[in-house]
Formats: structure tokens, C-alpha cells, sequence
């Protein structure tokens, strides 16, 4: 079974490597021949035979034309465009700005009608007011040293993105540790209406807003990494340094399993209204 959040990109890797490794042999090359019909060293061969580096689309053209298979060209270089999706840094989505990817996937966003999310230190950003976004991403803005600074603009796109949980056929479970309601991460104000938003959103029909209390003494689950699942389909777990996306059925099944036990563990209705009151009293 996979062991860490990125195997599943990893898998992805494995299946294009292995892919090529086959064409290769069954065009009776050696590595060295490959090497020398592409022009590269044949190091590079084996590094992308053993997925240790991903093959780029140039890559895939040359390796294709040298075992004469041009007609599995455009379908490996989707299969590997897809398997290098699954795992991304960071720096390289903000180079366009943080507005920017808070527009990305739509799709995703459109198609799921089941949303669930854990957080052990923020808000889910689908409950995030202006306010407190402003500072949980100008806080990225500073850490990941980006060059332009629209944290604002962000914060503003990301609450549009909210809107989703207005419309109708969807449901939204949010499970969220106790800790998480007292981080300050923005200023007074603006935490006190982030609070003040959650007990609102929290009474919605379709939205079940769970807290896991700080003095829970039998924890089925210890604070794990901030993930969202989209249906059955996806998984996405934020990282300090990126974003996996899981899509093996045993991985997913294995974050559906983590979550019930962390749901499990949560309060809700009066129970988890008086614990966002008691954080907004703390402000004060």
C-alpha cells in the first residue's frame, strides 16, 4: 500500500517509465542505442526508465521516433502531463500570481456535489471571509516570495470561489480542531468576523460544521495535514512545498477512512457554537 501523500504521483511516473522501458525493448535497443538516436546521454535514459526524471514532451517525440512508434506519441505525453499534475510545487503555481490560482480547476469545483475538508490550523478556504483570507495569504505571499504581492485581490477571488456552497445539489462536511479557531492570523477585527461568519455558515442546511475540542482525551486520529476530498474521485493534501493530488482508489480510501475517524471525534450544533463563541471572546 502507498505510504506517503506523493505516491500516487510517483505510481503515475512509474506507469509512463515503464511504458517507454517496454518500447524500447520491444524495438530490440539497448539504452546506449536509444541514447545515441535521441542525443542525449544515455544516463538520461535510465533516469527516465527508472522515473527519476520526468520525460518533457520534446522527450517523448525523439524516444518515439527512435522505436518508430509515433502513434503512441500525443497519448504518453498526456498520460505524463497528468502524472506530473498530480505533484506541484508551490513556487511554480504562484508564478502567476496568488489571484490567479484561486481560479484554477473550476471543474473540479463544478463537478463534485460532495465536499468534505479537514483542518487542523485554519479555516477551509470555503469558509474564509475577505478579511481573514487577506491574511492567511499574505502570510503565503511573504513565505513563498512572490514577486507581486495580490494577496488582496486573492482573498477577494477566493471568497467569489465560496459561493459555491449557495447552490443548490451539493453538500458540504467540515471537520476543523478546536485549535485552529484561536490561531490569529489576521488582525482582531478581522478574526472576530471570520468567527462570527463561521457560526452563520455552520447553521446552513447543507454545510455540517464539526470541531475537534483541544481537551479530547481518546483520539482516534492525531492532527493530520489539511486535505480536501472532492466526491470519491480526488484528493487534495497541502504540503509546505506542494500540492499532491491523490487519485488511487487505495490512497482515497484511506483519507475517507482517516476522515469518519476524525468527524468521529468532533462536536456540533450547540456544542460547536459555543466553542467558536468562547474563541471570540478569547479576542477580546
Amino acid at each position: 500500500m502507498p505510504t506517503s501523500p506523493s505516491s500516487s504521483a510517483q505510481a503515475a511516473r512509474q506507469v509512463v517509465a515503464q511504458r517507454l522501458r517496454d518500447m524500447r525493448r520491444s524495438a530490440g535497443m539497448t539504452i546506449t542505442e536509444l541514447a545515441d538516436r535521441c542525443g542525449w546521454h544515455h544516463a538520461k535514459t535510465s533516469r527516465i526508465e527508472n522515473a527519476h526524471t520526468a520525460p518533457n514532451a520534446t522527450d517523448i517525440r525523439l524516444w518515439c521516433r527512435a522505436c518508430d512508434a509515433l502513434d503512441q506519441v500525443d497519448d504518453l505525453i498526456a498520460q505524463s502531463l497528468h502524472a506530473e499534475s498530480m505533484y506541484t510545487e508551490w513556487r511554480t503555481q504562484v508564478r502567476e500570481g496568488l489571484a490567479a490560482l484561486q481560479g484554477r480547476e473550476p471543474r473540479l469545483f463544478q463537478d463534485t456535489r460532495h465536499f468534505r475538508v479537514y483542518s487542523a490550523s485554519l479555516v477551509p478556504g470555503l469558509l474564509q471571509t475577505e478579511g481573514y483570507a487577506a491574511g492567511v495569504l499574505g502570510i503565503s505571499a511573504a513565505f513563498r516570495d512572490v514577486d507581486v504581492d495580490d494577496s488582496a485581490a486573492a482573498a477577494r477571488a477566493r471568497v467569489d470561489r465560496s459561493q459555491i456552497i449557495h447552490r443548490p445539489g451539493r453538500t458540504f462536511v467540515f471537520v476543523v480542531e478546536e485549535a485552529a479557531l484561536r490561531y490569529q492570523v489576521c488582525d482582531q477585527d478581522a478574526m472576530a468576523a471570520q468567527l462570527g461568519h463561521l457560526l452563520t455558515a455552520g447553521a446552513l442546511p447543507q454545510v455540517s460544521l464539526g470541531i475537534i475540542p483541544m481537551a479530547t482525551t481518546e483520539r482516534a486520529q492525531w492532527p493530520r495535514e489539511t486535505f480536501h476530498m472532492y466526491d470519491d474521485r480526488i484528493v487534495s493534501v497541502e504540503l509546505v512545498s506542494a500540492r499532491v493530488r491523490i487519485t488511487q482508489p487505495s490512497e482515497i480510501s484511506l483519507y475517507s477512512r482517516a476522515f469518519e475517524e476524525l468527524r468521529g471525534m468532533a462536536v456540533y450544533g450547540a456544542d460547536a457554537r459555543s466553542r467558536v463563541l468562547r474563541a471570540i471572546e478569547a479576542l477580546h
